[in-house]
């Protein structure tokens, strides 16, 4: 680094230590963060597609990950490289706004680099590139608004969110049943929509697994299923058109807030503290008698003593329910929250048809099930199979399915999967890349060839001919005017992809594309990087 001098020659500090930090500049800095975000790019593109590879990620505690969903993967690995954060941000941020998508976005983003690296090689600035890869964003993200088709749907006629959900759940393990799994997440999504408002609360869906049983297994309950038991085995295990007092009240008697103790010097006294104590347990359990409930869930726990007295007053109770899932049970019974014995009133109790205990095999676990409610606005997903890991990853894929729906119902606009709008896309950019003048349509025409490399990965993981297959698929979109043509990964026999049911959201491919070029062109305009060396 070159020396500063002030008007007397004195030499002075740019950079504190500056023989301790490393420095990369111009075309090195930028060669280095496409390598890094390539790799990122590497791992992620064999799991892309129905016919993907899974990863096992492996915890620092030992805890074992399978899966093939980009963010989890992504998420999992210790990543180092600050290029490579950003392309787990990428995915990140994918998955929160739409769901779906998370290991196409990165291979994108990575296919991206590596046409810039080209380009840079032969000079063109980055800048060119960066404005380049805008122009054909723009264009693709238009075209796919001129090649997506509307479908109607309603309460009553599923079938297309169905046919959605499945094509996001054929890319994952639970792919054999697909189409169960597709129902019952359609299912929940339509039960806790607002179709007027298009909106969806996915917190109003909570997903629970239980290991044991089989995939198929997996069921709907309209109502909410809690991982506990009744708080006395002689309790009654089921309860018909229950009337629920919902209690974030301790069952015990009240304590000061200030420091305290009782002398006891007397059998009569302990005798008096023993039967005042019994009184506010008596008290307690006749006020909820009194107000008509005939089951008690509460968030805190209680002791022997009031367990007695409210099996001996024929007062089922649940204990140590968590926060969340009372407030999930208050708004599907309709009751409400109530934190104090004084204000327990009989419009506060939520109501349900069916209150049940159900036990799974040779185990003795038991949950129970809440279920017929008067607002059945909160649905369960409960699912079981054969090891942790398929239960932990069935809940991804279910959450993928989830939010495929919930845009669907917030846009009801599709396009073609299978790299069939990717590669209508690629001919659109192509075909415009000759009306710009200048150096930018060197950079248009690479976002084409980038568009390219999902099908290309399609067609790769499926074990075809990647380069065969796309050529031939691509003369066909031309030739027929028609860009439902993608790649038969499933080896059907068409690659019409109308007829194959495999549609994607509009949203979700255009949110691919828009990002993918925003971090493409974030990392290429970085032209110096100076950190610390490694001691």
């Amino acid at each position: 680094m070159a020396l500063a001098f002030d008007e007397y020659g004195r030499p002075f500090i740019i950079v504190r230590d500056q023989e301790q930090k490393t420095r990369l500049r111009g075309i090195d800095a930028q060669k280095a963060h496409i390598s890094a975000g390539k790799a990122v790019a590497r791992i992620l593109r064999t799991s892309l597609g129905p016919k993907g590879m899974d990863k096992m990620l492996q915890s620092p505690d030992g805890d074992v990950t399978i899966t093939n969903d980009g963010a989890t993967i992504l998420e999992q690995m210790d990543v180092d490289n600050q290029i490579a954060k950003l392309m787990v941000e990428l995915s990140r941020s994918q998955d929160y706004e739409i769901g779906d998508g998370t290991t196409g976005v990165v291979v994108m983003a990575g296919a991206l680099l590596e046409q810039a690296e080209r380009l840079l090689e032969r000079g063109v600035h980055p800048i060119r590139v960066a404005e380049g890869y805008e122009m054909a964003s723009r264009i693709s993200v238009e075209h796919l608004e001129n090649i997506a088709q509307k479908f109607v749907f309603d309460a009553t006629n599923i079938e297309p969110l169905v046919q959605t959900c499945m094509t996001t759940l054929s890319s994952k393990i639970v792919n054999r049943c697909k189409r169960p799994l597709a129902e019952i997440a359609v299912k929940a999504v339509v039960a806790v929509a607002d179709l007027e408002r298009r909106d969806v609360n996915l917190d109003l869906i909570k997903v629970e697994g239980k290991v044991g049983g089989k995939l198929e297994d997996t069921e709907l309950i309209n109502g909410i299923i809690v991982d506990k038991d009744m708080s006395h085995p002689q309790m009654p295990k089921q309860i018909r058109n229950a009337k629920i007092a919902i209690l974030t009240c301790p069952f015990e008697p009240p304590k000061p807030k200030t420091k305290h103790k009782v002398d006891i010097d007397s059998v009569e006294k302990f005798q008096t503290l023993r039967l005042q104590e019994q009184k506010y347990f008596d008290d307690m359990v006749q006020k909820c008698k009194d107000v008509g409930a005939t089951l008690v869930i509460c968030q805190w726990g209680f002791d022997d003593e009031a367990n007695h007295l409210l099996m001996h007053r024929n007062l089922p109770a649940v204990r140590w329910v968590g926060g969340v899932e009372l407030e999930l049970i208050a708004i599907a019974t309709g009751g409400r929250i109530v934190p104090r014995f004084q204000e327990l009133t009989a419009e506060k109790l939520g109501k349900a048809g069916l209150v049940r205990e159900k036990s799974f095999g040779t185990t003795k676990e038991r949950m129970l099930y809440i279920e017929e409610c008067a607002n059945s606005r909160a649905v369960t997903i409960f699912i079981r199979g054969g090891n942790k890991m398929m239960i932990e990853e069935t809940k991804r894929s279910i959450h993928d399915a989830l939010c495929v729906a919930r845009n669907l119902i917030r846009n009801n606009s599709i396009v073609y999967g299978g790299g069939s709008a990717e590669i209508a896309c690629s001919i659109a950019v192509e075909a415009a890349a000759d009306r710009y003048p200048g150096v930018e349509q060197y950079a248009i025409r690479a976002f084409a060839d980038a568009l390219d490399s999902i099908p290309m990965a399609l067609a790769e993981n499926s074990g075809l001919q990647p380069i065969e297959t796309l050529s031939a698929v691509k003369s066909q979109q031309i030739k027929e005017n028609n860009s439902y043509f993608g790649i038969d990964c499933n080896d059907v026999g068409t690659n019409d992809m109308c007829k194959q049911n495999v549609f994607e959201t509009l949203i979700g491919k255009q949110q691919q594309i828009l990002l993918a070029t925003q971090v493409v062109k974030m990392i290429l305009k970085i032209d110096d990087i100076i950190s610390p060396s490694d001691f």
